[in-house]
């Protein structure tokens, strides 16, 4: 049986992976890789090919049932191969299944995954607090169905777009352009009905990493608006700390970010999570969005702390290369979890990091205006075809930022690269001033996250 390898690795398939060995006796997996959406690469850092021409990976699997009346769980044999195509038709070609060098995986409740997997720093791990149990209320991004339509880098087009749709008034062509249109559960035609253009609906919405854009805020006509926590940050002043509950198994744990706005479900990963610091109420008080029990224990452990302190500590944690690496196999499959600090002396330490970075990647600290970029040549400032050449990103033809190093260009944070996916998201349109200072900005944020990422792991 030949099938996608996301199949087998992924916790939305458990269920489908533990029935699996209820069903059979013995699994053999025989994993091709070539994964082009996770970018997969061979061990040695070459490059590996599908055996297809798609983009999903690809893997061989041979399910054996020997006893009609089984009983328990089969076993699991598992073996890889990456590299070219045509190394691994070699490698079919010659097949033998019975010469291939199995390993028999130790799987085990409750993901019962069919890849293997190293768990061995499990107690250790557990001993930290899930940040999912730190803050109380939390909840994915605003999903709006329709982002065309609801959300846009332009206010003013935004506005003039929510000001059509509402007068109800819209012709064929804006119909068909931004998809006003029910489907399955979501009745758009229905929602928009009796609802008048209101400007305070206009809001920034954290979009896709330092990229802030404009969204129609009506949580009784967007798909999934996540109301009962992005009400505290709707005209309200609040962190939110961003992330996801899990990641492709190839892939580095970097889906962190900050954000003080309300954020898209994709702003740092395909579902992403925000875990707002404070809970306002209505006269406007605010409370901390913190388990007491957990706050309680940090305090033994450093003494007195404030909230912010505790939210600049994981902050730090999150971005620590060791921390990524040491326990990137439980990052995959959860909501993470963050260590308890050592002693006062290193939770100080990592505030201090970890509020710096937090300051520079809401682009409020001075040094990001310290440009080390350039932008030497005049011309239409529109963004055409982009490209990178000798530390220089070319917006067009003739017009390029100078001095931009491989290290911010080619920085992830997330599934993007910020660098990049901002012009990319402004192709065809004329930068202002205001952007050209922005994208500088950010190349300063992905040159100075680097460098406090260094630091933290001194910690």
């Amino acid at each position: 049986m030949i099938t996608n390898n996301s199949f087998i690795d992924g916790i939305t398939h458990r269920q489908m992976r533990k029935h699996l060995l209820e069903t059979f006796d013995e699994i053999y997996i025989l994993d091709l890789h070539g994964n082009s959406k996770k970018k997969e690469k061979a061990p040695d850092g070459g490059k590996d090919e599908n055996v297809f021409d798609i983009q999903q990976g690809v893997s061989i699997n041979i399910f054996v049932r020997r006893d009609e009346n089984k009983k328990g769980l089969g076993a699991v044999y598992h073996a890889e191969i990456f590299g070219k195509r045509d190394k691994k038709f070699e490698f079919l070609n010659k097949l033998d299944v019975s010469n291939v060098e199995w390993k028999n995986l130790d799987y085990a409740e409750p993901y019962y995954f069919f890849v293997p997997k190293d768990f061995g720093l499990d107690k250790e791990y557990k001993k930290g607090f899930k940040i999912d149990e730190l803050f109380p209320l939390s909840n994915s991004g605003v999903k709006t169905d329709r982002d065309p339509l609801f959300i846009g880098i332009d206010k003013g087009g935004l506005e003039e777009r929510m000001q059509e749709l509402l007068s109800g008034g819209y012709s064929d062509s804006f119909r068909t352009t931004y998809r006003v249109v029910d489907s399955g559960s979501y009745k758009i035609t229905k929602k928009i009905k009796e609802r008048e253009f209101q400007r305070e609906n206009i809001q920034e919405i954290s979009y896709r990493p330092f990229d802030s854009q404009w969204i129609y805020y009506d949580a009784n006509i967007i798909s999934r608006p996540g109301f009962n926590l992005f009400k505290h940050t709707f005209l309200k002043k609040n962190l939110l700390l961003c992330t996801s509950r899990s990641f492709p198994s190839n892939q580095d744990f970097d889906r962190v970010l900050v954000s003080k706005d309300m954020i898209d479900i994709h702003f740092v990963s395909d579902q992403t999570y925000a875990f707002p610091l404070y809970l306002f109420n209505e006269n406007g008080s605010s409370t901390p969005n913190l388990k007491t029990e957990i706050v309680n224990e940090i305090r033994k452990i450093v003494g007195k702390c404030s909230q912010e302190d505790i939210f600049d500590y994981i902050y730090a944690v999150f971005y620590s290369p060791s921390y990524r690496e040491r326990y990137k196999e439980f990052l995959k499959i959860d909501f993470p979890r963050v260590p308890y600090p050592r002693d006062k002396k290193q939770f100080d330490a990592l505030v201090i990091l970890g509020r710096e970075l937090r300051e520079i990647h809401l682009l409020e600290s001075p040094r990001v205006s310290e440009f080390i970029t350039t932008y030497p040549v005049s011309g239409s400032d529109t963004v055409e075809k982009i490209s990178y050449k000798n530390c220089n990103v070319y917006i067009n033809s003739e017009q390029y930022f100078g001095n931009v190093p491989d290290v911010a260009w080619n920085f992830y944070i997330g599934g993007y690269q910020p660098a990049q996916k901002w012009l990319k998201d402004r192709k065809g349109r004329k930068l202002s001033n205001a952007d050209i200072e922005h994208y500088q900005k950010i190349i300063v944020a992905l040159i100075e996250t680097d460098r406090i990422m260094k630091e933290i792991n001194k910690c």
